[in-house]
């Protein structure tokens, strides 16, 4: 018994070092935003990296969010200090907007615990980790699905995933706004709980890629 407690103790010593301590949170919570749909939307700060006509992106990294089991995590947990530009550039690939990315260190990634490099650096390893359903990637032509759909679509394409590690949210118009994908703190996936929320949309509408 005192082994094993030992062991649990070493091994959570060990993720803390590695990914960090932060704020009070339980699991990171990878948001993929649906460019086309965004795009599309009245309001919001469009980005023409992202929203110009011709890039043709599909999901694209809107941010990695320390989560609750039970509700949203922790938010703004320090000053942090601008990104700098040289990770600004690597992480355009990703997050294809500047102000996105400082917006996201600022806001979530200085609760993680770690430090900028390494907060963006489990975003590009998460968000690696995610393949994106084949019909889903840069559609052709306007698709309607149900939530659930989208959500067994991602499993299926990510047979290493819980099925319960992914989650759909909407806009209001039922428009597709995000897949949400869950990890533990050391990035494995897992199981999302009700505080990833959900779309109530009984139909969910997704633009072609333009």
């Amino acid at each position: 018994m005192l082994a094993s407690s030992f062991t649990r103790l070493l091994a959570a010593a060990f993720v803390s070092a590695v990914f960090g301590a932060g704020a009070d949170f339980d699991y990171y919570l990878l948001s993929l935003s649906y460019a086309p749909d965004f795009c599309a939307q009245p309001t919001g700060n469009k980005d023409p990296r992202e929203c110009t006509s011709g890039r043709r992106l599909g999901f694209i990294v809107h941010g990695l969010w320390p989560q609750g089991e039970s509700g949203r995590g922790p938010d703004r947990c320090g000053p942090g200090r601008p990104v700098s530009r040289s990770l600004v550039q690597l992480m355009l690939n990703y997050i294809p907007s500047e102000s996105l990315i400082q917006h996201e260190w600022t806001n979530h990634g200085t609760c993680s615990g770690l430090s900028a490099a390494d907060y963006f650096a489990a975003i590009r390893k998460t968000r690696d980790s995610v393949k994106i359903p084949d019909d889903l990637k840069q559609p052709a032509q306007q698709i309607q699905l149900r939530p659930s759909e989208i959500e067994e679509k991602f499993a299926a394409a990510n047979p290493a995933f819980p099925r319960e590690a992914f989650r759909v949210s909407c806009y209001r118009d039922g428009e597709l706004q995000e897949a949400r994908i869950c990890f533990s703190k050391d990035l494995s996936p897992r199981a999302c709980t009700v505080s990833a929320g959900a779309c109530p949309a009984r139909s969910v509408t997704i633009l072609p890629a333009r």
